[in-house]
């Protein structure tokens, strides 16, 4: 037995493989869509902000146990889209965008299913 296939065992989850094919499942269906449409709404009817600026990293996402909602001043908005402006400019002369480590950015537009392989829910894989 593989060190992954023992690790998931002893989480209860179960295979990688069965991890792997639910998530597969939920992504063909727009679970992952729908929610964050949903999380974009909330915030929206709350007037908590432009979502559109924000980018998530799936690889490091943690809550804290006092997170309770998206509280951001103004100076935090106008900082992120002043953020947002510099980088349209960079990109359109040219540059590649990176984040605070200096990894490629590669943004994943609303309405795609988010594999990364482009074999999305629409494209008949």
């Amino acid at each position: 037995m593989a060190v992954q296939d023992r690790r998931a065992d002893a989480a209860g989850i179960g295979a990688w493989s069965t991890v792997s094919n639910g998530f597969r499942q939920w992504r063909d269906a727009g679970v992952f869509e729908a929610l964050l449409e949903g999380l974009i709404a909330e915030a929206a009817k709350r007037g908590e902000g432009d979502l559109s600026l924000v980018t998530i990293d799936s690889t490091t996402i943690r809550a804290h146990q006092d997170a309770t909602g998206m509280d951001t001043s103004q100076d935090v908005l106008t900082a992120l889209e002043k953020a947002a402006a510099e980088e349209e400019e960079a990109r359109s002369k040219g540059a590649v965008p990176r984040d605070e480590a200096g990894r490629t950015v590669v943004p994943i537009p609303i309405g795609t299913s988010g594999d990364a392989s482009g074999a999305g829910a629409g494209s008949g894989c």
